[in-house]
C-alpha cells in the first residue's frame, strides 16, 4: 500500500487526496449528469455551440430523457446552431472504431473494415486495462449490507474477491455502448470473428488464420472456425506456424485464472457471481451452480406459455378470429395478437362514436397529451357514451357497440390467458390521439413512454415496483384498434431496460393485442406523426372489488333502453329524437326532482367537471 501511494505521488503531483468520490458521484459522472448542467450554463451564457455539444453528449448516454429530447429539438430549430456542434464529447474510441468497422464490413469494404476493427480491438483492450486498474483500492460496502466474516484472513479474502469480480465485470463496461444498458455479447471474440473473415476476403490468409486461432481460445469446439483452420493450414502449408495472438492468449488465461478463484469463493465462501462471459468453459462452473441453473431453466419452461398448453384450452369463443402472433413470435411471455375481432363496418361505427369524444367526451377532450405536446387526446368512457346516447348526441347502436366490442375482447382474452378464472373490467376507454399539424418536423419523443401497467418501472434497477400510484390490481391489458390511416402510433414491447425493443404491433381495424400487465411486458407507443389513431384501451383484473363501476351503470342504462324499446307506446326513438315525444306523454322525472335524502352517485352529475385520467391510463 505504501509503495502504491508513493507511486501515485510521483505520477500525480501534488500528493493525491485521501478522499475518494462517493459511489453516487461516480454514478452521476457515468451517466454524464454534469453535461446536463453544463448545457444550461452555456445556454445562459449564450454560448450555443458549447451548449449543443453538452446537450448532445448527455443525450447520447440518456436517450430516454424526455426533457433533453425537447431541448435537442429546440437546438436543431435555432438559427446559428452548426450541425457539427452535435458531437459526443465523451465518445469512446473503441466504440467509434467498432461501429465504423462494422459498417464497412456490412458494405463489403473489407480493407477499411480491417483497419477500423483492429483499431477497435486495440482500444478496447486498453480500455479494459484502465477499468481493471480502477478496481484496486479500499473496500467498498455493497448496497446490501452483508455480515462481515470475522477474522483477518476472511476480510482479506472478501476484499480480494471483490477486486476480482470487479475486474471480471470490466468486459461488460467496455462492451456497453453509451445510452444502452445491455452489453454487446461476446464483444472481444466478435472482433476476431469479423477480422478472420475480413482478412480472408482481402487475401491475407496468415492474419486470417491467426484471428481464427485466437477465436478458438474462446470457443475451442466451434465447428465453422475449425473447418476454416483446416482450410488455412492447407493454403499456408502444414509447416506454417499458426498461433493465437499473444494479447488474446494473455487475456483468456488471466480471465480463466480469475474465474477459478471466484467460483471457488462462490462454492466455499458463500459469494455470488454473475459471469459476464458466454465462453466460460462448462467444467469451470461448480456442479451446485449448474444444478441451480438447470432448476431455473425448468422453472422458466414451466411458467412459459407454449403451444401445447394453448391447444388444451380449446377453441376461442368466437369463430373467424385469427391468432396472428403468439408469445414466442413476439419474443416474450403472455403476449398475443388477434385479428378479425371487428369488421370494417363495426370499426367505422365506432370511429363515428369517437367524434363525440373530441366534442363532449371525458378525459382529455382533444387537449394536449400528457405524454407529448405534439399530439392531442380525445377520450370516451362507456358510461359517458351511454349518457350521450341518452341525450340524443350519439346513436344508441354505436354506444351499444362499444359495450359489445369491449365485452367480446374480454371473453377472448379470458379464454386465452385465464380459462375458468373470471376477468373483470378494470377500465375501458375509447381513445384517439391526433398528430398536431406543423409540430412534427424533427420530433424525437414517443406518443407514450415505455411503462408497465401494474407497477412502476425502474430500468436502472431492472425492477418494477408494485406500489401506488401504479394500478397494482390490474392483471391483463388489451388494445382493440379501429383504424390504420395514420402514420406511426405502433405499439412496441421492450426489455426491462426500456431501450431494447423485442416486438412491434402495427394497428389496423379489428386487431386486438393482449398481454399481462406486469414487469414482463414493458411497452410504449411510437409517435403519431400524421393523422388520428383510435383504439379501445382495455384493462382487466381478477379482483372483483376493483371492477369498473362505471361499466355497471352503463349496462344498466342499456338495459333500461332495451326495456323502453320493448314498450308498445312507440317510444323506440326517444333516446335519439326527443322531438318525437307526444305532448300528452308524461315527462320523465328530472334528476333534480329526486328526494333530498337520496344521494346521487359521484360522477353522474352532468355539470361535474370531466375526470382527468392519470398518465398511465392510455395506450
Amino acid at each position: 500500500a505504501g509503495c502504491l501511494q508513493r507511486c501515485l505521488g510521483r505520477r500525480l503531483r501534488p500528493a493525491p487526496s485521501a478522499h475518494r468520490a462517493s459511489r453516487a458521484v461516480r454514478r452521476d459522472f457515468e451517466r454524464r449528469e454534469p453535461y446536463n448542467y453544463l448545457q444550461v450554463a452555456f445556454f445562459q451564457l449564450k454560448k450555443l455551440d458549447q451548449a449543443v455539444s453538452a446537450a448532445h453528449t448527455f443525450f447520447v448516454a440518456n436517450p430516454q430523457h424526455l426533457q433533453m429530447r425537447e431541448d435537442i429539438e429546440k437546438y436543431r430549430r435555432m438559427s446559428g446552431v452548426k450541425s457539427d456542434s452535435f458531437q459526443d464529447l465523451e465518445a469512446t474510441p473503441h466504440w467509434e472504431a467498432y461501429e465504423t468497422g462494422v459498417q464497412h464490413y456490412d458494405a463489403d469494404e473489407y480493407l477499411q473494415a480491417v483497419a477500423r476493427l483492429e483499431e477497435s480491438l486495440s482500444e478496447a483492450l486498453s480500455a479494459l486495462e484502465e477499468c481493471r486498474a480502477l478496481c484496486e483500492g479500499p473496500w467498498e460496502d455493497e448496497d446490501e449490507e452483508e455480515e462481515m466474516q470475522p477474522g483477518l484472513y476472511e476480510a482479506i479474502a472478501a476484499h480480494y474477491i471483490q477486486v476480482l469480480k470487479c475486474r471480471q465485470q470490466c468486459v461488460l463496461e467496455i462492451a456497453t455502448k453509451p445510452g444502452r444498458i445491455s452489453a454487446t455479447e461476446d464483444f472481444i471474440p466478435s472482433h476476431l470473428d469479423l477480422l478472420q473473415f475480413a482478412y480472408s476476403q482481402v487475401g491475407n490468409q496468415t492474419l486470417a488464420a491467426e484471428c481464427a486461432a485466437s477465436y478458438l481460445l474462446f470457443y475451442p469446439t466451434d465447428e465453422p472456425t475449425l473447418e476454416k483452420m483446416k482450410q488455412y493450414r492447407t493454403e499456408l502449408g502444414e509447416d506454417a506456424a499458426v498461433t493465437a495472438r499473444q494479447s488474446i492468449q494473455h487475456y483468456v488465461q488471466r480471465s480463466l485464472m480469475e474465474k477459478k478463484l471466484i467460483y471457488y469463493a462462490v462454492e466455499h465462501l458463500g459469494e455470488t457471481f454473475n459471469d459476464p462471459d458466454l465462453w466460460t468453459p462448462d467444467e469451470l462452473v461448480p456442479e451446485s451452480l449448474k444444478k441451480k441453473y438447470r432448476e431455473d431453466q425448468e422453472k422458466q419452461k414451466q411458467e412459459a406459455l407454449n403451444v401445447e398448453e394453448r391447444k388444451k384450452r380449446g377453441p376461442l369463443p368466437f369463430e373467424g378470429i385469427a391468432i396472428t402472433m403468439d408469445s414466442q413470435q413476439m419474443n416474450g411471455t403472455q403476449r398475443v395478437v388477434f385479428d378479425r375481432v371487428l369488421t370494417e363496418s363495426e370499426c367505422k361505427d365506432l370511429l363515428r362514436l369517437t367524434k363525440a369524444a373530441g366534442e363532449a367526451g371525458d378525459g382529455y377532450r382533444a387537449r394536449r397529451s400528457p405524454h407529448t405536446p405534439h399530439e392531442r387526446f380525445e377520450g370516451l368512457t362507456v358510461l359517458k357514451a351511454m349518457q350521450l346516447a341518452e341525450n340524443g348526441d350519439v346513436e344508441w347502436r354505436d354506444a351499444k357497440l362499444l359495450l359489445q366490442a369491449s365485452e367480446k375482447s374480454r371473453k377472448i382474452i379470458e379464454s386465452y390467458f385465464t380459462p375458468g378464472k373470471k376477468l373483470h373490467f378494470s377500465f375501458t376507454h375509447l381513445v384517439c390521439r391526433r398528430a398536431v399539424d406543423g409540430e412534427q418536423e424533427g420530433r424525437m419523443d414517443l406518443s407514450h413512454p415505455v411503462h408497465a401497467d401494474n407497477c412502476l418501472l425502474d430500468p436502472e434497477g431492472q425492477e418494477c415496483w408494485k406500489e401506488p400510484p401504479a394500478y397494482v390490481y390490474r392483471d391483463y391489458s388489451g388494445i382493440l384498434y379501429l383504424n390504420d390511416d395514420f402514420q406511426g402510433g405502433g405499439l412496441f414491447f421492450t426489455e426491462m431496460d426500456t431501450v431494447t425493443v423485442t416486438a412491434e404491433v402495427h394497428p389496423k381495424c379489428g386487431r386486438l393485442v393482449a398481454f399481462s400487465s406486469g414487469k414482463e411486458n414493458p411497452h410504449g407507443v411510437w409517435a403519431v406523426s400524421r393523422g388520428r389513431r383510435c383504439a379501445i384501451a382495455l384493462w382487466y383484473t381478477h379482483s372483483q372489488e376493483h371492477a369498473e363501476q362505471e361499466r355497471v351503470k352503463a349496462e344498466e342504462l342499456m338495459e333500461q333502453r332495451a326495456v323502453e324499446q320493448d314498450q308498445p307506446d312507440g317510444d323506440e326513438h326517444q333516446g335519439t329524437d326527443r322531438s318525437s315525444r307526444s305532448s300528452s306523454e308524461p315527462r320523465a322525472p328530472s334528476r333534480a326532482s329526486k328526494p333530498a335524502d337520496q344521494k346521487q352517485k359521484p360522477g353522474l352529475d352532468r355539470k361535474q367537471h370531466p375526470k382527468v385520467l392519470r398518465a398511465r391510463d392510455e395506450f
